[in-house]
């Protein structure tokens, strides 16, 4: 093998495949990735078993060939080459080293043999669809901050994306959830996805496929099957396991019945509860909600730090009523709000509170009072 790329489209897409593969990794091969070079380009492969990465970049091929080398130390040394570079790629085969040249810098690197690196098997994969970069951005970047962390309960490790029905309307839903909120966000549903099953990404692929949006303005065909999910881009195709249980019924846990409404301005609300959050206790981040007529007042106070106390004009005419809530929890939800004002319904002090974008109804999202 023996092929010639400038340095800035090697350094992105081994960005790519590199963050696919564990930093430790008990089968060695695995910390590899696999680099194939034709009259095409050269094509880079990494896998965790899990999750699997292929991508081609332009690069000028004297003598197609195949190899793997160790993934983080090939990206680290392209990372630390001067801006501009032509790196050359040698692998002879003879004595199991690949050769990097770029200016007046060499360097051998162990490969493995390609006969050992793993290949996900594709197989079927039953539905098919395009959706828009801008919406599937959207429907991570709604949701994804509420995914679970608990590998006991593994199936909420990931986003549910499915078909729905929203009044009437086909849409296609991702949700999230870890007990203690619930993200919820839509968009029309694709043609061709009206039959697909319900998914669960995993936390993992939902980070790769979301930092791979954000380098294309293009369309992202999704193909999907019971198992896997594999997402297509520009010249980069991900693969995906998917979670392997099923999502909770979600719909039992948005309250309907809420009937005490407070709108206020998203950004003065959240800025608030950022500053009032300083001083409650580092474990709970309880801070108390305390609506009235016209106004809202945060507090929070911690045995060791003193207590603080904010009010701000809000909207809301139903009886007044003290509420608690982790302030992490309600920022990540405000952080997802993009228009000037936030709804909240209410039912008491120990009943889950709704939350929507007043300029957005695609979005829903569902918070776990506290006591304080």
């Amino acid at each position: 093998m023996k092929l010639t790329i400038e340095r800035t489209a090697l350094l992105k897409s081994l960005g790519h495949v590199q963050s696919v593969v564990e930093r430790r990794n008990t089968i060695p091969i695995l910390s590899n990735v696999r680099m194939e070079a034709t009259d095409r380009g050269l094509s880079l492969n990494a896998t965790d078993m899990d999750l699997e990465i292929v991508e081609t970049v332009t690069a000028e091929t004297s003598t197609p060939g195949i190899t793997t080398a160790p993934a983080h130390t090939l990206y680290d040394i392209v990372r630390k080459l001067p801006d501009g570079s032509q790196v050359e790629l040698v692998f002879d085969g003879g004595d199991g080293q690949l050769v990097l040249k770029a200016g007046r810098s060499r360097f051998s690197l162990a490969c493995l043999p390609v006969e050992d690196f793993p290949v996900m098997s594709a197989g079927e994969f039953s539905h098919s669809f395009s959706l828009a970069a801008a919406e599937l951005r959207g429907l991570i970047d709604r949701t994804r901050f509420a995914i679970s962390t608990e590998e006991t309960r593994y199936y909420l490790n990931g986003i549910f994306l499915h078909a729905a029905d929203s009044d009437g309307v086909p849409v296609l839903r991702a949700v999230a959830t870890d007990g203690h909120r619930l993200a919820r966000a839509e968009v029309p549903l694709p043609e061709g996805a009206r039959d697909m099953p319900g998914i669960i990404i995993p936390r993992k692929t939902v980070a790769e496929v979301r930092k791979l949006i954000d380098e294309t303005g293009m369309d992202v065909t999704l193909a999907l099957s019971d198992q896997k999910a594999r997402f297509d881009f520009d010249d980069t195709r991900l693969t995906s396991k998917l979670i392997d249980g099923t999502f909770p019924d979600y719909e039992r846990v948005i309250p309907t019945e809420n009937d005490k409404v407070l709108e206020v301005d998203c950004k003065i609300f959240a800025q608030a509860v950022d500053r009032v959050s300083a001083i409650s206790t580092e474990k709970s981040r309880a801070i108390k909600v305390t609506v009235g007529a016209g106004s809202l007042t945060l507090s929070a106070s911690s045995p060791d730090a003193g207590s603080a106390v904010e009010e701000i004009e809000a909207s809301y005419g139903s009886t007044a009523m003290d509420i608690g809530f982790n302030s992490r929890y309600l920022l990540d939800i405000l952080g997802q709000v993009e228009g000037d004002a936030v709804r909240l319904t209410l039912a008491d002090a120990a009943s889950p509170t709704v939350v929507r974008d007043v300029a957005d109804a695609s979005a829903v999202y569902v918070l776990m009072p506290m006591r304080v």
